[in-house]
C-alpha cells in the first residue's frame, strides 16, 4: 500500500467502556445493567436473539437514548464529550442506495459529518477519503454510481464513508444482512484489517460462523449481558444456550 494511504495512529490502547449501562426503549428497559470494556484493535460481533436489545445498545453506547442507569466512556471521559471519536453505520434498509453520486462521492460525505458541511476539503481530507475507499476495496469502482452497485459493494461503500469520518471507533448495526456468503466475509475480512491496524469494530451479526470466523471478541446480550470476550471463550454451549434457549441460530 502507499505511504500516502496508511491509516494514522490512532490513540493508544484506548478502551469503550459502559458501567451499570440501563437504557429504555419506549419507556420499557431494552438491555439494563450491563457492565462492558471494549478495546481497541478488536473486531466485537455483539450477538443475541430478535428483541435482546441490540440496536438499542449501539444507540446507548451513541448517547441517543438516554441512559436510565451508568456511563458510556472512552478512556474515563463521556462519550458525550467525544462524539467524534464514533462512527454509526445503521442497518441497510436505512440506506439511499438510489441517490445518484458516485462512490468517491458517497466516502467524502463522511467528511463532511465528522467536521461540518461548510468548511473547504483539504489535503488531509482527500487522504482520509482515499484511505476508506482503499480499506473496503472500492479503488477500482471509486468513479461508479452508487446504484450501479452490487448489494456487497454498495454496503463497502457505507462502511468507508464511516471509516472516512477518521473515528477510531466503528459501529455497525447488522451490516452483513442482505449480503451473500462470499460479500458477507470480503466485508468481514476488510473489518478485521480495519481493526487489527488500531481501531475498534462492533458489529450486530447474527451469523455464529461468521462471529467465530472473523470476530476476535464477542458479546451476548439477551436485555442484560449474558457473556462478553474472547470469542472462543463466550460462545459456548452453556452461555449459547442461556442466551437462545433451544433456539439456536
Amino acid at each position: 500500500m502507499n505511504s500516502a494511504l496508511q491509516v494514522p495512529a490512532v490513540a493508544t490502547g484506548f478502551q469503550l467502556c459502559c458501567e451499570d449501562l440501563t437504557v429504555c426503549y419506549q419507556r420499557r428497559p431494552a438491555v439494563h445493567h450491563v457492565d462492558l470494556a471494549l478495546s481497541q484493535g478488536s473486531l466485537v460481533g455483539i450477538v443475541g436473539p430478535n428483541g435482546a436489545g441490540k440496536t438499542t445498545l449501539l444507540h446507548g453506547l451513541l448517547g441517543w437514548l438516554p441512559w436510565t442507569s451508568g456511563r458510556v466512556t472512552i478512556d474515563g471521559t463521556s462519550i458525550r464529550q467525544n462524539p467524534r471519536r464514533i462512527s454509526y453505520l445503521g442497518q441497510r434498509r436505512t440506506q439511499d442506495v438510489d441517490f445518484p453520486m458516485q462512490v468517491a462521492d458517497v466516502v467524502a460525505t463522511g467528511r463532511f459529518l465528522s467536521r461540518g458541511l461548510f468548511r473547504g476539503f483539504t489535503n488531509h481530507d482527500r487522504q482520509a477519503v482515499e484511505r476508506a475507499v482503499d480499506a473496503m476495496g472500492l479503488t477500482h469502482l471509486r468513479e461508479r454510481a452508487l446504484a450501479h452497485l452490487s448489494g456487497g459493494q454498495q454496503q463497502r461503500t457505507f462502511v468507508a464513508r464511516a471509516l472516512a469520518t477518521g473515528a477510531d471507533i466503528l459501529l455497525l448495526d447488522e451490516p452483513l444482512t442482505g449480503l451473500d456468503e462470499p460479500s458477507a466475509h470480503d466485508l468481514l475480512r476488510r473489518l478485521r484489517e480495519w481493526a487489527d491496524r488500531g481501531h475498534l469494530v462492533v458489529a450486530v451479526i447474527h451469523d455464529l460462523h461468521a462471529v467465530r470466523a472473523w470476530c476476535t471478541h464477542t458479546v451476548l446480550l439477551r436485555g442484560e449481558l449474558i457473556a462478553s470476550g474472547r470469542t472462543d471463550d463466550v460462545l459456548n454451549e452453556v452461555n449459547r444456550q442461556r442466551c437462545f434457549g433451544d433456539h439456536q441460530p
